[in-house]
């Protein structure tokens, strides 16, 4: 009776993780008006958990045309809640400017659509499955579409806000497809859901609409959670960066993940930049070379990886 009541629980324990129905509906929102910056593409892909059409950003590098036998490593950019489609032109100005001037590798960014609040993990009612959407469905077909490096050693998951904390899921939960994690005053990361950064109102929205207002589901699918979940994975061989601004309310969840990070003996940069809040076009830049010379460290051993194959080839 003993081993029956332990099957149980953790029977119980095991479907805290995973979404009640298996079946997304399509929304109208995986396609997002496109951008008109004169560096970015717009792309509609058929995504099977999405159960429809999704739409992306992608930025290739200048010289993309002009080498076609070469292959690049890819950065994929995740936007914060409300969409992010405002500054899709305003971060592909900025990865160009630093390519050109040959301070970050030249890379293949995607910036891709985790809709307004998807939260980029798979909602316990099934109706959006961004997890899968992002790791089934837009990476396999980033990498039959393009030239990329298809390993870990090629892909680095970025975010902000919202994003950051996607970056966090993703990484730490798939390390295995990740050489670099990088969360940029991300949240919600706090082991608990006990607020949000634009309050009361948004953490009920999201707790009821995206976890199913089930709070061992927020914990099981947290960065929080995964992270200890994974921490021998994560010990070695990626590279993971923590920033937040001094004045940012989610500072003390960020903290707080830090300090955990640091308790499961996982490697990561982290650092407060003196008198910013949570404002992405001041937090990046702030970041200093700093921001680049991180990708540069990373994708060395991507460009290896590359010249290996070419010789080969």
């Amino acid at each position: 009776m003993r081993l029956l009541a332990w099957l149980l629980l953790l029977a119980c324990a095991g479907c805290a993780a995973k979404p009640t129905s298996p079946d997304p509906v399509w929304r109208a929102d995986w396609v997002t008006p496109a951008s008109t910056d004169r560096f970015t593409e717009f792309r509609v892909f058929d995504s099977v958990h999405a159960g429809g059409r999704v739409s992306f950003h992608v930025l290739l590098p200048r010289e993309y045309e002009r080498e076609p036998a070469r292959r690049y490593p890819v950065l994929y950019w995740l936007h914060g809640s409300g969409g992010g489609g405002a500054g899709v032109s305003v971060l592909a100005q900025s990865f160009t400017d630093a390519m050109e001037r040959g301070d970050m590798p030249s890379a293949i960014i995607v910036f891709p659509n985790g809709l307004a609040n998807g939260m980029y993990c798979d909602w316990k009612d099934g109706t959006v499955l961004g997890e899968r959407v992002f790791i089934d469905d837009l990476i396999p077909h980033v990498d039959t579409s393009f030239r990329t490096i298809a390993t870990r050693e090629g892909r680095i998951v970025e975010g902000f806000s919202m994003g950051g904390y996607g970056a966090g899921r993703f990484g730490f939960k798939f390390p295995e497809m990740f050489c670099g994690i990088s969360m940029l005053a991300a949240g919600p990361v706090q082991r608990d859901f006990t607020y949000a950064p634009r309050g009361e109102r948004l953490r009920e929205t999201l707790l009821a609409q995206v976890y199913g207002g089930d709070l061992a589901y927020f914990r099981a699918v947290s960065p929080w959670n995964l992270a200890e979940a994974n921490a021998d994975r994560l010990r070695s061989g990626v590279a993971i960066r923590m920033a937040i601004g001094s004045r940012d309310e989610t500072l003390p969840a960020n903290e707080a993940l830090h300090e955990h990070l640091k308790s499961l003996g996982i490697p990561h940069a982290y650092k407060v930049l003196p008198g910013l809040g949570h404002d992405p076009i001041r937090v990046m830049p702030a970041l200093g070379e700093d921001r680049w010379a991180w990708y540069r460290g990373i994708w060395a051993q991507g460009a290896r990886v590359e010249k290996d194959r070419r010789s080969a080839d």
